[in-house]
């Protein structure tokens, strides 16, 4: 049998490959940090969600040694079972009091807490209305539940009231957001948001991976940006960005919804626990976040810089103030081949294609970080107008 299906699905993968749209992997031989070393050598790494270049902080991985030494390497269990340990408690109360919500659940990922909490508070008498960019993880969160689906135009506040009156007979509302946009960089409009929530009694939700640490009053985020946490619902987000930059998610909401996603979250109760060394690595972030304002002036710098001198360069960067620069490129098949050449003159990028983006809309997503030098961000700008003047021939 397996014949028949392995040529078959030969045949998908040399499709993909022949449209420009394969992904390969590059194998890093060094922390992730603003330089890495990949087999064709050293070169500067613009395309991680290193925002603020803790993923390689010394006091970072200090305390992430001393953890294992404290509470071993991992629970072997699910939370309920006998996989929480106050680690995973203090970590709990640390976001809750950051973000400015009443309680929060910790999920091995982002892309988990996402898929955990539609079916948990939504039925079949209930409706969801997304944000039409939003991530995958909203996307397939929202397939799990029964709840009626409404989809709204990207940051289009006319297209999300008609879609809040289509659903006015449901007996539960939720509108949800990503914060920010990873494709495009572009932040999530909540304080329109929130109002039309009041004047359609609907709840909110944001998924804020994108900012968290790193955007709004001392890092706490888009509804912190907004002035709206108090009105935010639920907080998604993940600590595998600017938080340390390993792995692991949350949900940070009102108090009785996350008492309920203890109960019933599936994502929660049937994976094993975050592993203690990230729950304790991840509280030596949120310590280094309360003196953070120099790093995230460094990246909103650095952001200034790349994009003022990739737009005088004449490249298309989508517009905006986050350090997702989306240098856009159109066809596929170039921007796979722009990343390749710049790889060449010493600069880690990716082109990103569909299904990730759009279909024509292909681009290389540079990613800012505060551990990157105006020498390194020169350096790159000189190889993106070398890299196409190379493509122009």
């Amino acid at each position: 049998m397996y014949a028949n299906v392995r040529d078959d699905l030969q045949k998908t993968l040399d499709e993909i490959k022949d449209a420009g749209l394969f992904k390969p992997e590059r194998v890093i031989s060094t922390p992730q940090s603003a330089s890495v070393s990949v087999p064709s050598g050293d070169v500067l790494n613009f395309c991680a969600n290193n925002y603020l270049g803790l993923a390689d902080h010394p006091e970072v991985v200090a305390a992430a040694k001393d953890a294992l030494d404290r509470w071993g390497y991992g629970m072997a269990s699910v939370r309920f079972i006998c996989g929480t340990q106050d680690v995973h408690k203090e970590l709990e109360a640390r976001l809750s009091a950051f973000l400015g919500q009443e309680d929060t659940i910790l999920y091995s990922s982002c892309f988990d807490a996402n898929g955990g909490v539609f079916e948990t508070l939504l039925d079949a008498e209930d409706a969801v209305i997304s944000d039409a960019l939003n991530h995958a993880s909203i996307i397939d969160g929202i397939r799990l539940s029964k709840a009626a689906r409404f989809r709204y135009a990207n940051r289009d506040m006319a297209d999300l009231e008609a879609k809040l009156k289509e659903a006015s007979g449901a007996r539960r509302r939720l509108i949800v957001t990503d914060g920010v946009f990873s494709m495009d960089g572009y932040i999530a409009p909540l304080q329109e948001i929130c109002d039309l929530a009041d004047r359609y009694d609907a709840m909110v939700m944001v998924d804020d991976s994108h900012a968290v640490g790193f955007t709004g009053p001392g890092g706490a985020g888009t509804p912190a940006l907004h002035g709206v946490s108090d009105r935010v619902d639920i907080i998604t987000g993940t600590l595998g960005k600017a938080l340390g930059g390993a792995s692991g998610g949350y949900v940070a909401a009102r108090a009785e919804i996350v008492a309920l996603l203890r109960q019933r979250s599936r994502p929660y109760l049937f994976s094993n626990s975050l592993a203690p060394v990230i729950a304790a690595a991840s509280l030596k972030v949120l310590d280094l976040l309360e003196s953070a304002g120099d790093l995230r002036e460094k990246l909103a710098a650095n952001t200034a810089l790349f994009r003022t001198k990739m737009t005088e360069a004449g490249f298309e960067i989508l517009p905006g103030e986050h350090p997702i620069a989306p240098v856009m490129i159109g066809d596929a098949a170039e921007a796979g081949r722009m990343a390749e050449l710049l790889l060449e003159r010493g600069v880690y990028v990716i082109g990103f294609s569909y299904p990730v983006v759009p279909m024509g809309a292909a681009r290389i997503r540079v990613q800012l970080s505060a551990a990157h030098s105006t020498g390194d961000i020169e350096k790159t700008v000189a190889a993106f107008v070398d890299a196409r003047a190379v493509m122009k021939g």
